[in-house]
């Protein structure tokens, strides 16, 4: 049998199991391609929140990653929880040197709103690691860290898609998710746009939405599917997860990665 395509995802691990490397691997098992892990980062991670985070030192991470691309290879990498600024040039650089589609997720804060990326970092994110990004997707709050623009209409999101392009990647995903209304978000090279819309669920439990999606897009890239294609692809993907979305613990529950398989999909 020939191999599935091959997504690496280069992520904080989530002890909880509903974000971060945990999450990433789910989506792509669900989605038919062979995932792989750089582990960046060990969170004690709940329902609750973030009770601890641990980043890996950059030799480690560097060492996974060539392990991973240089025998097995990627049809495209997935970045998320990078922590430091030390870490995310690291990995700016490893993706630089690989001729694979990346797709980033500038993980900042928790869905819980706890801090997962140092704000020495900041910087590093802008002019290390967008420009090496295939995809950048970014929801409000971490637009607002990059970029100072704060977006609180649907007409706010060009202006943010605008600022991020800025800093080089060849497109962005601007994700509405915080936006009152139906979950709307804008998908733009700056040349043409894609508006994507999904009804909005009455369900709380929605950790891990970001980490999927842009696992999702990864997915799609490693397919051989064009930049919209996957994104429209993830975009519905993710919709059903949260829909299908669960309590878990105290706290907030996470999306069903496995809805698919449960509605016999």
């Amino acid at each position: 049998m020939s191999a599935p395509p091959r997504v690496l995802t280069v992520a904080g691990s989530d002890s909880g199991g509903g974000a971060g490397i945990q999450a990433d691997l789910k989506t792509m098992l669900a989605l038919g391609v062979h995932g792989m892990s750089v582990i960046t980062a060990v969170t004690a991670q709940n329902s609750l929140g973030v009770q601890g985070t641990w980043e890996l030192p950059v030799e480690a991470v560097r060492a996974q990653y060539r392990s991973v691309v240089d025998d097995i290879g990627v049809q495209a990498v997935k970045t998320g929880m990078l922590a430091s600024a030390e870490l995310v040039e690291a990995v700016a650089e490893l993706i630089g040197s690989t001729a694979a589609p990346a797709v980033v997720d500038p993980v900042g804060i928790s869905k819980h709103g706890d801090s997962l990326l140092a704000a020495s970092a900041l910087d590093s994110v802008r002019t290390k690691l967008l420009p090496v990004a295939t995809v950048a997707t970014p929801n409000l709050d971490e637009v607002a860290q990059l970029t100072g623009v704060r977006v609180d209409s649907e007409e706010g999101l060009r202006e943010a898609a605008a600022a991020v392009l800025t800093y080089g990647p060849k497109w962005v995903l601007i994700k509405g998710g915080h936006l009152p209304g139906d979950a709307v978000d804008l998908l733009t090279d700056g040349t043409e746009e894609h508006w994507l819309r999904a009804p909005r669920y009455d369900n709380r439990h929605t950790h891990g939405t970001g980490c999927t999606l842009a696992s999702a897009i990864a997915c799609g890239l490693a397919k051989g599917e064009s930049v919209p294609e996957a994104v429209a692809a993830a975009k519905e993907y993710v919709t059903g997860a949260i829909a299908a979305g669960f309590a878990l613990g105290g706290g907030i529950g996470p999306v069903d990665h496995g809805w698919r398989f449960r509605a016999g999909a």
